[in-house]
């Protein structure tokens, strides 16, 4: 993953990206964006699916049970469960997110912004620790995670029936996006009027990178992708995205993407140039 995305980066259309924490190949990424410095990285918080930067007793509402290594609580549906009926604790929320940004500036990568494994900061007992810890790190921009109310066109979607069910899902979540924006706003954080792509992950094609440059609305969105090579290592990761990465990967290194994209009148930017474009403080 961490060399697909450089290569997006050198030689295709990706802008900005964000890195785990408590990743496996943590080294090798921070060894990476430090060789293409113009590259705006962020913090992918992550509070499912993966392993704690903090020790385990401080983080009660976020831990299994089980014995050994310490693990976050398995699984988007219960963590989303506990999120919407008070469960979580946003104290150990705000600690550990700070600690995986704090980890990323420890070793000298200027953080641009924060995002969430899953996108869980969609929820609001996430989104407003997070936000405490963004703004006590210095970090002063976040991803939208909600997306547009049509992201395609009917018509696409129709030839997806797959696609439907994860529309849906997409949509009744969208509740919330009046309520993200007004705590980013007070927050003072930069973020983009939304996301694309959620609703094809792990299914995005040619015609499906076109439908999708042909239907962005006024504004400033992020495209989010999951470029990668499927090996043995990639085999190995809990993720469901394994094919697909190499699909995006193709379609975002293509000089048909960065010209598709041109003449839709869609400029290229980064984190970077998001926050000095809303006049919020550099990190």
């Amino acid at each position: 993953m961490n060399r697909a995305i450089v290569e997006a980066y050198t030689g295709g259309i990706v802008t900005s990206s964000t890195l785990m924490a408590n990743g496996r190949a943590f080294e090798d990424a921070v060894e990476s964006a430090k060789a293409v410095p113009l590259l705006s990285v962020g913090c992918h918080v992550v509070l499912i699916d993966g392993e704690p930067v903090l020790d385990a007793e401080r983080l009660r509402s976020l831990i299994s049970g089980h014995t050994g290594r310490a693990q976050f609580r398995d699984g988007l549906k219960s963590f989303a469960a506990r999120a919407l009926t008070g469960s979580l604790d946003q104290a150990e929320i705000e600690a550990e997110a700070s600690a995986q940004i704090r980890k990323l500036q420890s070793v000298g990568l200027s953080v641009s912004h924060i995002d969430t494994h899953k996108h869980t900061h969609l929820f609001p007992a996430v989104l407003r620790p997070l936000l405490r810890a963004a703004l006590a790190c210095g970090v002063y921009a976040i991803r939208n995670p909600f997306g547009p109310r049509k992201p395609i066109k009917s018509s696409d979607l129709l030839t997806r029936p797959s696609l439907w069910t994860r529309y849906a899902e997409v949509r009744i979540l969208q509740t919330l996006a009046a309520k993200f924006r007004k705590a980013a706003r007070a927050a003072g954080l930069a973020t983009p009027d939304g996301t694309l792509g959620m609703v094809v992950t792990g299914a995005l094609d040619e015609n499906l990178f076109r439908a999708i440059a042909a239907a962005i609305p006024e504004g400033t969105w992020e495209f989010v992708c999951h470029p990668g090579y499927n090996d043995q290592d990639l085999k190995s990761a809990r993720t469901r995205l394994r094919e697909s990465r190499e699909a995006e990967l193709r379609i975002l290194t293509t000089p048909e993407a960065r010209e598709l994209l041109s003449n839709q009148g869609v400029s290229l930017i980064s984190y970077r140039e998001l926050i000095s474009d809303s006049n919020t403080p550099m990190p």
